[in-house]
């Protein structure tokens, strides 16, 4: 018989008797693997009902979409000879509730007025249900025109309105004909400020808020014959019409932004998912070395008899795989599974349409994580006890001496280390990102086992205690054979996690709520016309509590080409690929901003007449390799102005006030037609009457509350940090098997110093108390390793990736060292509880 075959045979004797040593193998591998699998599907659901559902969400095959002017009739036609148009315009505006004749509550909207033809995809749903069109009609009551609009409940909630109230939008008067409960294309209008109202085209005329160089986005949805595909009609576009300065999008990337979190967001619990994998792994390979330590006699008399330690090895390899074979094959269903869980729980909360479905892809990734982790961990023990000579495996019992597998099976190991890493590379749309939590995870593994080991040392050179149940618990902690090490090694990892993931919760959050207001204006107001400046600036100044007002025109434009090359074939970073993405903000200035942080180049002089120079932000420059003296084409309703880079700023968006990427040199750019964006901050008594003055005299001026914009944004980071949290679980819980696997492995040893003890007069409540020290100081001194590691690495992400200062949470760092040794307590006095009621007569019989 091969050897392989007689290794198979002898594995399968082995496996007859289930799982009996390898229930924390198997718990981890399940675990790791089915958050994996959980997360794949999940992610593949939702981005295959983003492409299923790309009409729909965009609206049309294809979408142009133009920032300040309309199409001109030759674009016009040009579209309309390619399929179906559907013309929607976008804008902010406020929104005044009528009681009789006098303006009640008001709020801050987002308007978008469509077409007959809207939407070429979907339905808008209505309550009560009705064509859209009826819904949006306008008709005469004794000479005044009212028109239909279709709106959220939120804002009739917030303006005290029933269906059938009347609002205002700037000078027309509206009948609330239907509440909004469906927008098919809303997904791809990315953030809103406001609730969103939908009214017709000919309605939005009448309102006196379309003027030129107002914040108006003009969408036209284009549906497509058959025969045409949208990379066509694209190339057509582009070829008829190069400086149109429209964004051109198509049904297969309807809604980017939502696409990219969703990677973004799926990446980083992949990885998560890896990193409780590894931490599961500490479990793995511990319980394979305690399972070997039972099987020493076996493996003895197998060398006794002649059996090579390649026989050895394959015998228990073969076990060892087959057992996590089933693990992987438990993980891959119960996460396949878990995305219809999140259907039937969560399926009327989730913002983007989801196909639920099995989704071969992520599962067989999982599969291969879980195979190869498995290995990984699974090969150093096994080839450890290869290499033990048939005495020394005797001897071993009481005399145990350092053994290492031979290099081959090291090496083994390794290249199934790397080759999750690689897989976790390949996959990531960041792979930077993965690189970097890759290496922190394995700096801070390595960082464990070197702490790890060193307490173990630190503790076996301090004085002995003089109480004896201080010191025998000191004691266990270091003697041969001590979990000490696996469990702040797999508990601490968990717990570091946990720390990062609530640190850095805490530091955003305490960015958004409490350094940002304390920067950030009272209000921003948007839209604000040549004709009303003077008007606008003696109402703001006529509040004695007004600080730090500024006024800044503001037009928006696209950068479409890099010295020269064009922006959708120029390389660029990834982190800065977003200003290439759409239109910004630019503005026009002769003198520099107020605390302007200039790194490069110079200002323009103050009566500067010449070609347009342009200031620019550092970071995007150093994305977009550009640097002094380089040429940057902006398109500016659509025309393109091309300009030299004078100088480079440090801007911080951070800060809430008015930050310009972009801003120009007047002589060119200050002709175009544009309104003015302006900021104030004012006394909490000043608030409201300054909100009413402005919104009462200036009907076209959006008003935007900076505490309602701030308080949006820091319930997207809660419910993202909520997520995070609970992806950050999985990561614990395998540290909490790591933890129950040391104390199993170190069961028989409990018993047998029970048993000691008690023969020694001990009593069941001295036993129970060295127990409780032991196991509540290493859960202690893991919680405090955690604490520092996970303080650390959160630092670093703050201070380096997100650039915020730090925000040290001492709720955070309470809960994360009193849990660990409540944990590692709990744990340990359950374990204890046999070996307390175990009897000295009847462990001495059978020892």
């Amino acid at each position: 018989m091969s050897t392989f075959g007689l290794a198979r045979r002898l594995a399968q004797r082995e496996l007859r008797s289930g799982l009996s040593g390898f229930r924390i193998f198997f718990a981890c591998l399940v675990l790791g693997v089915a958050a994996i699998a959980a997360v794949g599907s999940l992610a593949d659901a939702l981005l295959t009902g983003l492409s299923e559902q790309g009409r729909t969400l965009l609206g049309g095959d294809v979408a142009l979409e133009l920032v300040h002017r309309p199409m001109t009739d030759t674009e016009r036609r040009f579209a309309a000879a390619r399929g179906r148009v559907s013309e929607t315009v976008s804008m902010r505006a406020m929104a005044y509730a009528l009681k009789g004749d006098r303006e009640a509550e008001r709020q801050l909207i987002e308007l978008k007025s469509v077409d007959g033809a809207y939407p070429l995809y979907g339905k808008a749903g209505l309550a009560p249900a009705k064509p859209l069109p009826a819904a949006l009609a306008c008709t005469d009551e004794s000479g005044q025109r009212i028109c239909g609009a279709v709106v959220e409940q939120t804002l009739l909630d917030r303006l005290k309105l029933a269906r059938g109230g009347r609002l205002r939008i700037g000078v027309q008067t509206f009948l609330v004909s239907a509440v909004l409960t469906d927008e098919p294309d809303r997904i791809s209008g990315g953030f809103s400020l406001g609730p969103h109202v939908i009214i017709s085209g000919d309605a939005l005329a009448h309102t006196g808020l379309v003027t030129l160089g107002s914040l108006i986005e003009y969408s036209y949805r284009i549906a497509l014959p058959q025969q045409v595909s949208p990379a066509s009609f694209r190339r057509a576009a582009t070829a008829q019409f190069p400086d149109a300065g429209w964004q051109i999008r198509d049904r297969t990337d309807a809604a980017p932004g939502t696409r990219r979190l969703i990677e973004q967001v799926a990446m980083f619990l992949t990885l998560v998912g890896l990193t409780a994998l590894a931490v599961g792994g500490v479990g793995a390979g511990q319980a394979v070395g305690v399972y070997l330590d039972r099987k020493r006699n076996e493996i003895a008399t197998f060398k006794s008899l002649g059996a090579e330690g390649g026989l050895i090895f394959l015998v228990f390899f073969l076990q060892v795989m087959a057992i996590a074979s089933f693990a992987v094959v438990a993980g891959v269903l119960l996460g396949a599974a878990l995305p219809f869980l999140v259907a039937r729980l969560l399926g009327g909360v989730l913002p983007t349409p989801v196909h639920y479905g099995v989704y071969v892809g992520p599962l067989a990734l999982a599969v291969v994580f879980g195979l190869c982790s498995a290995a990984a961990f699974a090969i150093p023990p096994l080839a450890r006890a290869r290499e033990i000579a048939p005495a020394s495996l005797f001897r071993d019992i009481v005399a145990p001496r350092p053994v290492h597998g031979r290099l081959p099976y090291l090496f083994a190991a390794g290249g199934a280390t790397a080759a999750v890493i690689a897989l976790a590379l390949a996959i990531s749309p960041s792979v930077i990102f993965a690189l970097w939590f890759l290496a922190g995870s394995a700096a801070i593994f390595g960082l464990f086992r070197a702490m790890a080991e060193g307490l173990r040392f630190v503790l076996g050179r301090l004085p002995r205690a003089r109480h004896p149940v201080i010191r025998l618990a000191l004691a266990n902690l270091t003697r041969p054979g001590a979990a000490t090490v696996s469990v702040i090694v797999g508990l601490g990892l968990g717990l570091s996690l946990l720390a990062v993931v609530l640190l850095i919760d805490r530091t955003i959050s305490a960015q958004v709520r409490d350094t940002l207001p304390a920067t950030a204006p009272t209000f921003f107001f948007i839209d604000i016309q040549p004709v009303d400046a003077n008007a606008f600036d003696l109402t703001v100044a006529s509040f004695p509590s007004v600080r730090d007002y500024k006024r800044t025109p503001m037009i928006r434009g696209r950068i479409v080409a890099l010295n020269g090359v064009a922006a959708r074939d120029a390389k660029v970073a990834g982190n800065v690929r977003w200003a290439l993405n759409g239109d910004r903000g630019i503005t026009y200035a002769a003198t520099p901003p107020k605390d302007a942080d200039i790194t490069d180049g110079h200002w323009w002089p103050a009566n500067y007449t010449g070609p347009t120079l342009i200031s620019f932000d550092a970071e995007l420059a150093k994305g977009m390799g550009l640097k002094v003296g380089d040429t940057l084409t902006l398109n500016v309703l659509g025309r393109d102005i091309e300009g030299r880079i004078a100088n480079l700023r440090n801007v911080d968006f951070a800060n809430g006030r008015q930050n310009f990427a972009l801003i120009l040199s007047p002589g060119l750019i200050d002709k175009a037609p544009h309104s003015f964006l302006a900021t104030v901050n004012v006394a909490p008594h000043d608030e409201e009457p300054l909100f009413r003055a402005v919104t009462d005299k200036f009907h076209g001026v959006s008003t935007v509350r900076v505490k309602d914009a701030i308080a949006q944004v820091n319930g997207l980071l809660q419910q993202l940090a909520l997520g995070v949290r609970a992806a950050s679980l999985v990561t614990i819980i395998a540290g909490l098997f790591v933890l129950a696997g040391a104390i199993a492995a170190g069961q028989r040893a409990r018993l047998y110093d029970s048993t000691v003890m008690k023969v020694l007069g001990a009593t069941r409540g001295q036993i129970a108390a060295v127990f409780g020290i032991e196991y509540a100081l290493i859960g202690a001194l893991t919680g405090i390793l955690a604490l520092a590691a996970g303080s650390t690495t959160a630092w670093l992400v703050a201070r380096l990736v997100f650039e915020v200062p730090f925000a040290f949470d001492p709720a955070a760092a309470i809960f994360t060292v009193i849990g660990g040794a409540s944990v590692a307590l709990l744990f340990g006095l359950v374990a204890a509880w046999a070996a307390l009621a175990a009897k000295p007569a009847e462990r001495l019989r059978n020892p």
